[in-house]
C-alpha cells in the first residue's frame, strides 16, 4: 500500500553584522520517479525574497535565493508531500548468466555509457594503502558481491556524528573507523567504482521510524549499475537495500554533486545556523 510522506525542512541563519549579498541555492526537492510521486511543493522564506526554480546539470530541481536587501536573520522554511509505492527491493529477475555480467563490464561500450559513474573523485577514491582493501568474489553475482559490500561497509565504519565534515577524506574515514551516512556512501561508491561497476552517490531523506541511523537532516545511499538488473540502491549506513523508507532527492559522483545547500555570503564576524527536518509518513 502506498505511504505518504511529508517531509518539513528548517533553518534558521543568524549573523553578528548585517549581511550586504547572499546567494543560496537549495537541492532538497524530492523527484518524481518510478517508486515515488512529489505531490506538493512550499518553499519561503521570512524576508520574502523571490525563490528562482531551476534544474541543474543531472536534472534535479533546485531552488535559488538572492535577498535584495541587508539582514542579519534569514529562516528559510520548506514542506513537501511525497507518495511513495510500497516496492519489493528484491522484485527482480536474478542474472542467469555471471559469467556474462562481468564481461558486460569490461566493455567499451558499457565503460563509455557509464562513465562519469565509473570515475573515482577526490572524495571517492581510495589511498594507495587500501587499493586491496576489499575484492569481489567473481564465482557470485554482481547482486550479491554488491550485497556482501553493503555489508562489509556496515561492519567496518562505526556510525558517529561529529567526527567527520562534508570535507573528509576515505583516507580518515578507513584510519578512523567512524563516520556517517555521507562516509559511508563516499566508500561503497568508491570501491564499487574500482571493481568497474558503476555507481552513483544518492542525496534524500529517510523515515527513521523503523530505528535506522542517519543523519537528522539529510541521508546519503548509493546507486550501483547491474547488467540485467538495472540501478538497485544500497544504504551501507544501515545494511539494507533502498525501499518505501528512502526518499530520494538527487544523484551525482560524490557529496559535492548532491549538497543540499550551497551558498555565498558577504558579512564580517560570527554566524550561527540551526536546522531541522522532519519526516512524517502515514500509509494512505
Amino acid at each position: 500500500m502506498p505511504l505518504e510522506y511529508c517531509i518539513r525542512y528548517n533553518t534558521t541563519n543568524t549573523y553578528e553584522n548585517k549581511v550586504h549579498s547572499a546567494y543560496w541555492q537549495f537541492l532538497i526537492i524530492p523527484e518524481t520517479n518510478e517508486s515515488q510521486d512529489l505531490i506538493t511543493t512550499d518553499f519561503n522564506n521570512s524576508l520574502a525574497a523571490m525563490n528562482e526554480f531551476s534544474i541543474n546539470g543531472y536534472g534535479f530541481s533546485t531552488i535559488r535565493v538572492n535577498p535584495r536587501k541587508n539582514f542579519q536573520e534569514i529562516t528559510f522554511n520548506a514542506e513537501f508531500k511525497v507518495l511513495k509505492k510500497d516496492a519489493n527491493p528484491f522484485e527482480f529477475d536474478p542474472s542467469q548468466n555471471i559469467k556474462e555480467d562481468y564481461l558486460r563490464l569490461n566493455s567499451l561500450n558499457f565503460k563509455v555509457d557509464f562513465d562519469q559513474f565509473l570515475k573515482n573523485t577526490p572524495f571517492t577514491t581510495l589511498p594507495d594503502s587500501s587499493m586491496g582493501l576489499y575484492q569481489l568474489d567473481d564465482t557470485l553475482s554482481l547482486f550479491d558481491n554488491l550485497q556482501a559490500l553493503n555489508t562489509w561497509t556496515y561492519q567496518s565504519i562505526y556510525f558517529k556524528v561529529g567526527v567527520t565534515d562534508v570535507n573528509t577524506t576515505l583516507n580518515n574515514i578507513i584510519t578512523k573507523k567512524y563516520g556517517v551516512c555521507q562516509d559511508f556512501t563516499h566508500l561503497f561508491c568508491a570501491i564499487a567504482r574500482n571493481n568497474k561497476i558503476p555507481t552513483r552517490y544518492v542525496s534524500g531523506y529517510l523515515h527513521q521510524g523503523n530505528g535506522y541511523f542517519g543523519d537528522s537532516q539529510m541521508h546519503a545511499w548509493a546507486e550501483a549499475y547491474i547488467p540485467t538488473i538495472g540501478w538497485v540502491g544500497f544504504d551501507p549506513t544501515n545494511n539494507v537495500l533502498v525501499a518505501s523508507n528512502h526518499i530520494k532527492v538527487c544523484h551525482g559522483k560524490d557529496y559535492q554533486d548532491c549538497a543540499p545547500l550551497k551558498g555565498i555570503v558577504c558579512s564580517q564576524g560570527q554566524n550561527e545556523t540551526q536546522y531541522s527536518v522532519q519526516v512524517i509518513s502515514r500509509q494512505q
